[in-house]
């Protein structure tokens, strides 16, 4: 996906509001809309936390205490997610992943973050990747935390999933939401020694509404951003674990490979969720790029 508009179009932004009342309406509480979170250390450079699908931002919660003395962190929730104003959804604006990057724009401006480091999960660490394109005077790092810019197999590439996985995936999701988190959590999760944490990711999905679930989940697991990696300008850190069913370690790899100067540090840890089940490896790794990346 290219971000310039195609010969003979207008030059209108691919993050521009796509029609009246899709976009952020005048006067509305970014800060409310977005249950957006502003703690650590006042002075410290800016970290901003962006979920994936399924979760809000109190999956990070055992890396703030790790990360809060050193640095300025910024958490919030997508539209949809969390504890964010569900009256602010629309299905057309959160049916791609620019609408999920509108938000985290308005949360930029809205705190006029400027050279702030992106840190996202999952799928938000393409996300992160519009974002930086759009207004790269708010971003002057990307931190990947097990990304996958395309989920399914092509030929040359490996995603982790065939297109009939992902169509029966999502076919699962929208016909049995609530049965599909309590089967699909545990697995994105990993770390069947440790059921708690899978038992968490379950009950964060189940807490989403599942009409805004279903659409965030096709947003998610039908995207192809590969293209959009070749326009990232800043220090990038990508974090893999070793073992990944969401994200397999081919991927990290690609990623690593399609941003030029980009770090690729492997986890020793098992799921999707590092700063769940391997908080303090994840801080550690974070800290060390924001220290020796400038």
């Amino acid at each position: 996906m290219n971000l310039a508009p195609p010969h003979g179009h207008s030059s209108r932004s691919r993050l521009d509001p796509p029609g009246p009342g899709e976009g952020k309406p005048a006067g509305t509480d970014v800060r409310r809309r977005n249950n957006v979170t502003v703690t650590g250390r006042e002075d410290g450079p800016v970290l901003l936390l962006a979920h994936g699908f399924g979760c809000d931002q109190n999956l990070w919660r055992l890396l703030v205490p790790l990360l809060a003395e050193d640095f300025r962190l910024v958490l919030f929730d997508y539209v949809g997610s969390g504890r964010s104003d569900p009256s602010a959804w629309s299905e057309q604006r959160y049916s791609s992943l620019e609408g999920y990057a509108a938000d985290v724009l308005d949360v930029c401006e809205e705190l006029d973050l400027r050279d702030a480091t992106f840190v996202g999960h999952s799928v938000s660490a393409m996300v992160g990747v519009l974002a930086a394109a759009e207004a790269p005077q708010r971003f002057s790092r990307l931190v990947m935390v097990s990304p996958s810019p395309c989920y399914i197999d092509e030929d040359g590439y490996r995603g982790g999933f065939s297109a009939d996985d992902i169509g029966e995936l999502l076919e699962s999701l929208e016909s049995n939401y609530l049965g599909w988190s309590a089967v699909m959590a545990p697995m994105i999760m990993g770390n069947a020694d440790r059921p708690e944490l899978g038992r968490e990711l379950t009950t964060s999905f189940c807490a989403t509404d599942p009409d805004m679930a279903r659409v965030f989940a096709r947003t998610t697991f039908l995207s192809d951003s590969r293209e959009d990696l070749g326009t990232v300008a800043v220090p990038t850190l990508v974090l893999e674990c070793e073992q990944d069913v969401i994200a397999p370690r081919e991927v990290g790899a690609y990623v690593n490979a399609a941003i030029p100067g980009s770090r690729l540090v492997t986890l020793e840890a098992t799921g999707h969720c590092p700063q769940l089940s391997a908080p303090q490896a994840t801080a550690a790794a974070i800290t060390d790029f924001m220290e020796t990346v400038r």
